[in-house]
């Protein structure tokens, strides 16, 4: 397969680019709602747009209303994402809780779908339940009671899991802590009893909580898949995750690399542009090739998830390392490039070097989904 869009992608890419620089631009985005402490931490008005242009629903299927894309698709939207450092629920409701929910019910599609698709809801995912990643320990429990379960735990830094109108919890039913097998993924409401935040405000202004379930009562309905045979589903997605979080990183790559270049074009010093110094531009030439191999990486593992393909697991794990290293290069070149003027609040730079930082942690960083390529692949 060519690492490249297609025609209709190429399109889709023009859309996209057009309408999130305008509409989700940093000014209007997340400059606005940092400034006002919004408690959500985006914007619901252009969350509903985004539904309008039909981006919600891409990766819902068209028995479900939605448009039955792929995350080739999902991904060409999650770069303009990140270019533009636009606060969206984006990766966490239409690619991560929409992907679990393809496992889910009818009456589970037909209770959460609607909403997405229509721009009205909000979703989150609650899987680690520490500082860092680490799906293959759940400990927060579902027990049997009555016809339906009892949940008790805790769940650390779930994105929008305070706006959120229903979160996906993956849970332990059967096992010890660390068994692959026993766990069981549910669709809890905002409004469930026994559930509790704790908000907080990351270092890119996003908002997180740290989420209590304190025997929280849901029925046999909100099981997402099997009873214990979770962990399919869970795997899912967090592969879909991942590459979703990597097409956002090299969005934020671009854009921190597009904004360092045009200030190299710009920045008077010595009497000429320093844009016109060999050694800066040896270091742009360097990072737009970094950039492009962490791009097409990307653009390779949303290929291979989008076939089906066994490799998909691999790949994503590659794009995500790629391009945890990569937007990192980019926006410590931008710091440095833009001088002093690089550390104030007033420069744009300094926002891609938080999104970065928060993103680079989102469901494994460079150092995890690197030992995962190294066991996969055998070693």
């Amino acid at each position: 397969m060519p690492l490249y869009h297609t025609e209709d992608q190429a399109m889709l890419a023009d859309t996209a680019r057009g309408f999130i620089a305008e509409e989700g631009n940093i000014a209007k985005g997340l400059r606005h709602w940092r400034d006002r402490n919004c408690k959500d931490g985006f914007g619901h008005a252009l969350w509903k747009q985004m539904a309008e242009m039909g981006f919600t629903g891409m990766l819902v299927e068209e028995a479900d209303g939605g448009l039955g894309m792929g995350h080739v698709e999902a991904g060409i939207v999650l770069e303009e994402i990140g270019r533009n450092l636009t606060p969206s629920p984006f990766l966490t409701s239409s690619v991560l809780a929409a992907t679990a929910l393809k496992h889910g019910s009818d009456d589970l599609k037909g209770r959460y779908l609607p909403g997405l698709i229509a721009g009205d809801s909000v979703f989150a995912v609650a899987i680690d339940e520490t500082a860092k990643h680490r799906p293959s320990r759940i400990t927060t429990r579902a027990e049997k009671s009555g016809n339906g379960f009892r949940l008790n735990g805790a769940k650390s830094f779930v994105i929008q899991g305070a706006s959120a109108d229903m979160i996906v919890v993956a849970t332990r039913t059967s096992g010890s802590d660390d068994d692959a097998d026993g766990i069981t993924l549910f669709a809890v409401p905002r409004d469930a009893a026994g559930m509790s935040h704790d908000a907080v405000r990351l270092v890119d202004s996003a908002m997180a909580t740290h989420t209590r379930f304190d025997g929280v009562e849901l029925d046999g309905d909100a099981v997402i898949g099997e009873i214990d045979g979770g962990r399919a589903v869970l795997d899912a997605m967090l592969i879909a995750g991942r590459v979703g979080a990597a097409a956002e990183g090299v969005g934020v790559a671009r854009g921190a690399m597009d904004m360092t270049v045009d200030y190299l074009k710009q920045r008077k010093q010595f009497g000429k542009l320093i844009g016109e110094f060999q050694a800066l531009q040896h270091r742009a030439s360097h990072l737009y090739s970094e950039v492009e191999i962490a791009r097409a990486a990307t653009i390779k593992a949303q290929q291979l998830l989008d076939a089906g393909s066994a490799n998909a697991d691999l790949m994503a794990s590659v794009a995500k390392a790629k391009v945890a290293k990569t937007a990192r290069l980019a926006v410590q070149e931008g710091v440095q490039m833009h001088g002093g003027i690089g550390m104030t609040d007033e420069y744009d730079i300094g926002l891609y070097m938080k999104r970065d930082r928060a993103l680079a942690e989102f469901l494994g960083d460079a150092h995890f989904h690197a030992n995962r390529v190294a066991e996969l692949s055998g070693y």
